[in-house]
């Protein structure tokens, strides 16, 4: 069985050639985007693999049943780049890897939060430079402080532990609470009004949907305690960029991190240091010493990596034996 392997890294032939070894895939890869005008590059093959940016569009899938491709291989737990509609209508496969490594993604969150507060990036500047002063660099101690979490899937529950751990309150807000995990470990889940209000520290761990697009916009911004830093490592069209940078400039915010950018598609897991950035929101976003962003590496940990490529081969192995994928299989 070939699989067509899109927007690969180093890393993940790695990962992949190793998971691969000892069944009947064979890989093919590329690296540029799957999406409407490069599927031709699919031909012959009878699975794809594909992340977060490529796109899997109407046309992209019409184009894939038209070659023959049955199954559609998502190397990470968010699909809303796919037309879920069209899936159905054309009889394609879509599977993903749900919980690769709830771990990575909540350890990464708070070390955001924590690099951020202490400036331990501008320390780091700073030192290597021979410059020891300490002017600028105050943050504050996490311990006492209310931490909300929106979200409690496997990722955001992990986030609230690891919070609970340094001594925090942890708030929560989700649609679908989990009560009997929320009293074991002494968190207690409020409107998301409320969380905003009470917060020290907002961390978002959401999927994206309609109703989560632009979740913290300038009216929910406004509802944030002055001072209050945010931290989002699970979609970037989960936050309104434009009214976060009104936000910093106003001095509401205290501080964001981010691990995901709204138009981040193009731009993060590229090399531009040679360009000139042509986003002008993420090149304001930038400029301000309170913001720390790093380019969608939070899932990047050894154990992610193999269980990614573990569950993604296992489906595409299972799918090619005609048994039912391990991985979850999305239906619209």
């Amino acid at each position: 069985m070939t699989l067509s392997f899109y927007d690969t890294k180093p890393y993940d032939h790695q990962y992949f050639r190793h998971a691969a070894e000892g069944t009947a895939v064979r890989l093919r890869y590329h690296d540029f985007r799957l999406t409407a005008e490069t599927v031709s590059s699919a031909q012959g093959a009878q699975a794809v693999c594909v992340f977060v940016n490529d796109r899997l569009d109407r046309a992209c899938l019409t184009a894939l049943a038209g070659l023959g491709v049955k199954l559609v291989a998502l190397r990470c737990a968010g699909f809303n780049n796919v037309d879920r509609a069209a899936t159905s209508e054309l009889g394609l496969l879509i599977v993903r890897v749900p919980a690769y490594s709830p771990h990575a993604v909540a350890e990464h969150s708070v070390t955001l939060l924590m690099a951020l507060n202490r400036k331990i990036h501008r320390a780091y500047n700073r030192v290597r430079e021979q410059n020891f002063s300490l002017g600028g660099l105050v943050g504050f101690d996490l311990h006492g402080k209310t931490v909300g979490i929106v979200g409690t899937g496997k990722i955001g529950r992990i986030t609230a532990q690891i919070y609970r751990g340094f001594g925090c309150r942890v708030i929560a807000h989700d649609p679908f609470p989990m009560t009997d995990w929320a009293t074991a470990q002494s968190i207690s889940y409020v409107p998301l009004e409320t969380l905003l209000k009470e917060s020290d520290v907002v961390s978002l761990h959401l999927p994206l949907t309609p109703q989560t697009n632009h979740l913290l916009n300038a009216d929910t911004l406004a509802l944030m305690k002055p001072g209050a830093y945010l931290v989002n490592t699970s979609r970037g069209k989960l936050v309104d960029s434009a009214a976060v940078i009104q936000a910093l400039k106003s001095g509401h915010l205290g501080g964001v991190a981010l691990d995901v950018y709204e138009e981040e598609e193009g731009i993060f897991f590229e090399d531009h240091s040679g360009d000139i950035l042509q986003d002008d929101v993420l090149s304001r976003l930038l400029t301000f010493p309170n913001v720390l962003i790093t380019a969608h590496q939070a899932f990047l940990t050894h154990e992610a990596l193999t269980e990614i490529a573990r569950v993604t081969l296992d489906s595409i192995q299972r799918f090619n034996d005609q048994k039912e994928p391990v991985a979850e299989r999305i239906v619209s």
